[in-house]
């Protein structure tokens, strides 16, 4: 579905991948951005969050936490990270990104909290429990720092991914300030929950989430308890559109992912200010029973979406037109991707090693992908400056030389 927006927004880019691609600079199953771009939308939401008076956090996982992508960010005026987990953390602080936000969504595991209050030093760590709140203060205590703590919280009728529950109920929100206020070595700073917004497919707009009131009355209830400077952390489809309502809710910490590569769901219907950065680029490996069989390790379709007709452009030579668009059958969640199989019942036949582009929403830190990040698009200055695995680790490519 983002292939479309890609095509006629920047379609530059897909000719610069592919041709990076036919001269062998990128290998297949490749997550490819546009740095110069990540850069450019990174400068916009950082204006307008400034406009707002909102701090911004960068979340990377959904390009692999690719250090070029993180340093394009800085050069944007984003200088901090969320970190979605431990090896999120660990990558962003090897790329020089600063640990904004720690243990939000996926909580530091009891062994690693000391590394995280050492080594990550984060601005905000984020627990769901008083166990989880003492592991932080712990160790931060242990370094010789005192900790900035927000507490998740949440209440019936919030709305949560399976497997991301989790938090103070609600209306405990202040017995549990007061207990993290009294731990040596952290301080209590505020609250969070995720998601603050959602893509409505409906109306095609993006709409508060029942979590958000639920921010904005805890911040209440807090505030009448004496508690002052509450920071409210509002994750969840964010983008330079999406900062004011949020600023407007009480929001002082925002953290836009898929904004910074211009996929959120709402980028797929609209023209929003940023502009779409990273597409998936593998090759035709061989032809069977009417379908052209591309390599797979990166077929991941985040579900904002009901079912569509996949497609992908497939040829020998860089294109965006219409006529080399091919549907194309992506496996199920349930299965290995590792091929996609492409229709090939119709026209000149694809080839072996044809390039195949598709635009998705992707989350290619849960794939076996690589994430490559290119420069000079619109100068025609091409160069490859990152090509990495799914930790944000250097990957050798070629692989003989």
């Amino acid at each position: 579905m983002f292939l479309t927006t890609l095509r006629r927004r920047n379609p530059a880019f897909i000719l610069a991948a592919q041709h990076l691609h036919q001269q062998g600079h990128i290998p297949a199953n490749s997550y490819v951005i546009d740095l110069d771009a990540v850069e450019a939308n990174a400068r916009l939401i950082r204006s307008e969050a400034d406009r707002h008076h909102l701090k911004v956090f960068a979340m990377t996982k959904q390009v692999s936490r690719n250090s070029g992508f993180c340093r394009a960010v800085m050069r944007g005026g984003i200088e901090r990270a969320v970190a979605v987990d431990m090896a999120c953390a660990v990558a962003c602080h090897g790329a020089g990104l600063r640990i904004g936000h720690l243990g939000h969504l996926v909580q530091v595991p009891r062994g690693e909290a000391s590394y995280g209050a050492n080594v990550l030093q984060p601005d905000f760590w984020t627990v769901f429990s008083p166990e989880k709140a003492a592991e932080a203060a712990k160790a931060a205590h242990a370094a010789g720092r005192e900790q900035a703590l927000l507490a998740r919280v949440q209440t019936s009728g919030d709305v949560f991914y399976p497997g991301h529950e989790g938090g103070f109920p609600a209306e405990e929100a202040v017995n549990a300030a007061r207990m993290i206020a009294a731990m040596d070595g952290a301080h209590f700073a505020g609250i969070t929950t995720f998601p603050a917004q959602l893509y409505d497919h409906a109306s095609r707009t993006i709409r508060s989430t029942p979590n958000l009131s639920t921010l904005s009355r805890t911040a209440d209830a807090l505030a009448n308890a004496g508690f002052s400077g509450i920071e409210i952390n509002a994750p969840g489809t964010t983008s330079a559109v999406t900062l004011e309502a949020l600023a407007q809710a009480g929001a002082t910490q925002v953290e836009p992912g898929n904004g910074l590569h211009g996929t959120t769901p709402l980028h797929a219907v609209q023209d929003l200010p940023e502009t779409p950065a990273v597409l998936y680029l593998t090759e035709v490996s061989h032809l069977h029973a009417g379908r052209a069989y591309c390599f797979g390790g990166g077929l991941y379709i985040d579900p904002v979406f009901p079912e569509y007709d996949v497609q992908a452009l497939v040829g020998p030579a860089p294109t965006t037109d219409a006529a080399d668009l091919r549907s194309v059958i992506v496996p199920p969640p349930a299965a290995i991707d590792y091929y996609g199989m492409i229709d090939a019942s119709t026209g000149a036949a694809p080839s072996s090693g044809d390039t195949v582009v598709f635009g998705f929403r992707g989350q290619a830190f849960v794939t076996r992908a690589y994430s490559v990040g290119i420069r000079g698009v619109a100068s025609g200055n091409l160069h490859v400056e990152t090509i990495e695995n799914c930790f944000g680790h250097a990957e050798p490519w070629p692989l003989l030389k």
